[in-house]
């Protein structure tokens, strides 16, 4: 901007006016830096999840039941059964989805993870589509794709094949197509350590072609999100609620940096205003919940609490397909494509899927290894546990309101879960959205080669985006706000999938990735890490890898 030059004009002369420069006014100091207090090693965490901690460390680490679930001949049963259902198909599925089972997001009950290359469906992640929100904070869906993009049909998966074909696999009035082919180009982003190590993220660019249903409504944002593991839920949600509002703090009254905010939700199984607890950005309150959303939402599976099909008005091809979907067996309630007692067993194995124990610890000389100690500390000194919670105490785990499963038969008044229940727990979140930075812009139109374009085969719906912010709010979460991810079993995600992605889109190949893309209330602590000489920085990535 340029400077203006006054001058006061009348009879006479004229001449410059004097002008003074204002003092600065006088701010108060800034409030000193937290005193963050390192607490003392306890060696029960170890034990990351109480009594449902196993002993486990391969490709099946995140798989396994607690041992005293192993113990009961019926609740190991019932574990089991849950596990196949959760595994295959479903009569009824469709008539368009993104996976064609549980598994086939959560990968051996771990992360997702983003296509490898542009080529390859998005298969264990998906885009949310939105318009933004309603008055009533709800989301506006596309008119013609709903709130979910659904790159399969039906066919798609017939014969076991479950990649050829993509969007447009089958046709005709009744056999329904894919909505469209989303894929995603990464562009690099550069930078350096304090020490001058360089390093090399990618940024994703969210494309979106081929649409079998016509033209996106305008001002439509993709939401991404990979799938997240399944380890420690039903832990997850016995802790109390109580316990986890008092750890927020939306004004930062402690002066902290930290902002943790809890959101209410209504949860479908019951009809109650309970806290948002699970999904990226805690738009569901137990676990029940999440898994008959995600049954409808992701498979086309419907169910008591999510009865109808993914469908919408525009689809015909998908309508017509969706009228001959009705199960004959007598379970099911009437117009519905899994049963309470499928549900149940499903919710069941969910909530009872074990935690792995730390590494870096042996329990015979209850002696940790140095590395972890020393990267321990500086997680704790550097502001890392002010989101990521160290431990809590569960409560009473209760049991499913659907009731309690004997021989496959639901039964009211299910008693209390004792494996998860009054249980000390090492999880490392405070289950609180915070704001981690970052903008979208429009989601626009362009050609192969990076120009505009109105339409035609070759004109794709591109989405980008600086930071982690999604480009519209979910739920009751802002755009750039995000649930504290739990990092029991961080250090095994790579075992149990070696694809798998970190943060809410995968983006990240490695913890240390992950750190980097920390921005908001948690560009201090990305900071700190950039500040850190190398054996530090290896320090803390040992601890990380430990839990």
């Amino acid at each position: 901007m340029s400077s203006i030059l006054l001058v006061s004009c009348g009879g006479g002369s004229s001449s410059p006016t004097q002008s003074t420069t204002p003092s600065p006014p006088v701010l108060p100091p800034p409030p000193p830096p937290p005193v963050r207090i390192v607490p003392d090693v306890d060696n029960d965490e170890y034990f990351s999840a109480g009594d449902a901690t196993v002993e486990r460390t391969d490709v099946d680490a995140f798989s396994q039941s607690p041992e005293a679930i192993e113990k009961d001949f019926e609740l190991d049963a019932n574990f089991k059964s849950g596990n196949a259902i959760f595994r295959n198909d479903h009569s009824g599925q469709g008539p368009i989805m993104n996976a064609a089972t549980c598994q086939g997001c959560h990968l051996k009950d771990g992360r997702g993870n983003p296509p490898v290359d542009p080529t390859v469906p998005m298969d264990s992640m998906v885009l949310k589509l939105s318009l933004g929100n309603d008055a009533s904070g709800e989301p506006i869906p596309d008119p013609t794709y709903g709130l979910q993009l659904q790159t399969f049909g039906f066919a798609s998966f017939e014969g076991g094949d479950t990649t050829a074909g993509l969007a447009r696999f089958g046709g005709g009035a009744t056999e329904a197509i894919g909505e469209a082919f989303a894929f995603i180009d990464y562009e690099p982003v550069t930078g350096q350590y304090g020490d001058g190590t360089t390093y090399e993220l990618r940024r994703p660019v969210y494309k979106v072609r081929d649409l079998s249903y016509g033209e996106f409504a305008d001002g439509i944002a993709f939401l991404p999100r990979v799938a997240p593991q399944m380890i420690g839920l039903g832990l997850l949600e016995a802790i109390e609620e109580e316990e986890i509002l008092a750890l927020a703090d939306p004004e930062d009254a402690n002066n902290n940096g930290i902002s943790g905010r809890a959101v209410m939700v209504e949860d479908v199984t019951t009809g109650e205003n309970v806290l948002g607890r699970f999904g990226h950005k805690s738009t569901s309150g137990s676990v029940l919940m999440q898994t008959a959303l995600a049954y409808r939402r992701d498979i086309g599976v419907t169910n008591r609490f999510a009865t109808e099909e993914p469908c919408t008005d525009a689809q015909l091809s998908c309508t017509t397909r969706s009228l001959g979907e009705r199960d004959p067996h007598p379970p099911h309630p009437p117009g519905v494509d899994i049963s309470d007692e499928e549900l149940a067993l499903v919710e069941f194995y969910s909530r009872l899927l074990a935690v792995p124990a730390r590494r870096g610890y042996e329990p015979d000389t209850a002696v940790w290894d140095e590395s972890v100690l020393a990267g321990r500390t500086l997680f704790f000194e550097t502001g890392c546990a002010d989101c990521h919670r160290q431990g809590f105490e569960t409560g009473t785990a209760q049991g499913s309101v659907l009731g309690e499963i004997k021989l496959s038969v639901l039964f009211p008044d299910p008693p209390p879960i004792e494996v998860l229940s009054e249980q000390r727990i090492w999880p490392y979140t405070d289950l609180l959205l915070h704001d981690m930075g970052g903008s979208c812009e429009a989601v626009a139109r362009e050609s192969a080669d990076g120009g505009f374009c109105a339409a035609g085969e070759n004109c794709t719906w591109v989405s980008r985006c600086e930071g982690l912010a999604d480009p519209y709010p979910d739920g009751d979460a802002e755009p750039s706000e995000w649930r504290t991810a739990p990092l029991w079993g961080l250090g095994l995600a790579l075992t149990v999938n070696p694809k798998a992605g970190f943060l809410h889109d995968g983006r990240a190949r490695t913890i240390e990735e992950a750190i980097l893309w920390h921005g908001g209330e948690a560009a201090q602590i990305r900071d700190s890490f950039l500040a850190m000489e190398a054996a530090e920085r290896e320090s803390l990535l040992t601890f990380l890898e430990s839990l």
